[in-house]
């Protein structure tokens, strides 16, 4: 049955550009804090990474909403932020997630932070066949 798991990562947006551990094929892969570069890849991180389990399109989607109200206070652009809107996300999300795509949403914050909140499609992924992460030791 479809449910979604959601990832988030926060750290300093200039990590992101040690692409080679965020592909699964690297052996740094497993242990890396950081996001991987395909969305469905978060399904190969351990389980422990899992934030949280959705069984709803609605319940991701509010999951999605309550981490970008979270990091609304920091965000670097708030104005660039406000002119694609939280409504405007989270219709697409609802969309997306309700056609079995995967979401990603990646918004910069002060101090060169970076936020990733991914909400992953999972039994099936239409991106790739992984095994549901909370059935794997």
């Amino acid at each position: 049955m479809m449910h979604f798991h959601c990832y988030t990562w926060t750290g300093q947006g200039e990590d992101l550009r040690r692409e080679a551990e965020r592909r699964p094929m690297d052996p740094a892969f497993q242990a890396s804090a950081l996001p991987p570069m395909r969305t469905c890849d978060w399904l190969l991180k351990p389980r422990t990474r899992i934030d949280s389990t959705a069984a709803t399109v609605p319940d991701a989607v509010e999951w999605l909403m309550a981490r970008y109200k979270t990091a609304e206070p920091h965000f670097l652009h708030p104005g660039g932020e406000a002119r694609v809107g939280l409504d405007f996300r989270l219709g697409i999300a609802q969309e997306h997630l309700t056609g079995g795509v995967d979401v990603q949403w990646g918004i910069w914050l002060q101090g060169g932070r970076f936020l990733t909140a991914g909400v992953v499609c999972c039994s099936p992924n239409r991106h790739a066949d992984y095994a549901c992460p909370q059935g794997r030791r």
